[in-house]
């Protein structure tokens, strides 16, 4: 038999330690790339316990996600005409030990589960016809696989108004194609330790940001040829966005040229509409503010502090 551990009396602490022995549905797609939120080098850290449990709350998208989980179930249910339960258990797969589920509710006389989900309105084009936002889809497979599932149904209230449901069928390469990537990071990434290679995400860099954000003053390191290479690429990577960047405000100004000729704020082309117009922004001026009032200013100034990374060639 599978095995499965209830979840239903657990602490957050507990679920969440429970949850670093093991690739869960969520961990999918950041170990797939797919992730702008979290990086795999950061995944890594959690699963090796090298970072501590982050028990605080969760975002405001998290939070309504599970209050409105019920209620995106029962339209399900009424919808579909479906009946469902919930299941509050931790299911691991029967091979791989390490890879687990928790799925929102299993779908009852069917071999099959479903999938709760809320999006912001700005979100709407993702789920438009028969889309689904990829990071959920390979977490539908993955849990298909752990539980040996048929099929799947995601229902999804985008921007607290609008209510669509989908079924999701088995996907079998696919399926074969994520638990491969899965096991590589278990076995190789997490079980010997050795950490997967940084990414250029914004997920990755605003990591560093605030992990590093401390330094020994004035410590020095020597570090290996290997990172002139890097340097190399680096000023090269950074020649060719100045070129790129250039370029398209070559094309910008080529546009407003023409709209500043005839004084005009709309521009219409056979299949575009161009917009140029004056935007009010309203800036604090601290620099008046601190000569005139110093006081205030000083009350209400936020000091930070971050690193600032500078390369200077030796000659």
């Amino acid at each position: 038999m599978r095995k499965k551990v209830s979840t239903k009396n657990m602490t957050r602490f507990d679920w969440l330690d429970l949850r670093r022995t093991s690739i869960g549905g969520s961990d999918v797609a950041t170990i797939l790339g797919f992730n702008k939120y979290k990086s795999p080098y950061q995944l890594w850290l959690d699963k090796t316990g090298q970072i501590d449990i982050d028990t605080t709350d969760s975002s405001e998208a998290a939070y309504w996600g599970n209050v409105f989980e019920q209620t995106v179930a029962e339209e399900f249910s009424r919808r579909a005409e479906k009946k469902v339960r919930q299941d509050n258990h931790m299911y691991f797969h029967k091979e791989y030990d390490f890879l687990s589920a928790n799925v929102d509710r299993q779908i009852v006389g069917e071999n099959a589960i479903l999938e709760c989900k809320t999006a912001s309105v700005y979100l709407a084009d993702k789920w438009t016809e028969e889309n689904i936002p990829e990071q959920y889809i390979f977490q539908v497979q993955h849990y298909l696989n752990v539980l040996d599932k048929d099929y799947a149904y995601i229902a999804v209230l985008v921007g607290g108004q609008k209510f669509q449901w989908k079924r999701i069928e088995r996907d079998q390469e696919l399926i074969d194609l994520i638990q491969e990537r899965l096991i590589a990071f278990w076995t190789v990434n997490v079980k010997q330790n050795i950490a997967p290679p940084i990414d250029g995400s914004q997920a990755a860099t605003d990591f560093l940001k605030e992990r590093y954000a401390n330094s020994e003053a004035g410590k020095e390191i020597t570090l290996s040829s290997s990172f002139d290479e890097t340097i190399a690429l680096l000023n090269e990577a950074k020649a060719a966005k100045k070129t790129v960047e250039e370029t398209i405000s070559l094309y910008e100004n080529q546009i407003k040229l023409a709209l500043g000729e005839a004084d005009a704020e709309i521009g219409i082309t056979p299949t575009n509409l161009i917009y140029w117009k004056p935007v009010t922004t309203n800036r604090l001026d601290t620099k008046t503010l601190q000569k005139e009032q110093p006081d205030i200013y000083e009350k209400y100034v936020n000091v930070s502090q971050s690193r600032r990374l500078t390369i200077k060639g030796i000659k």
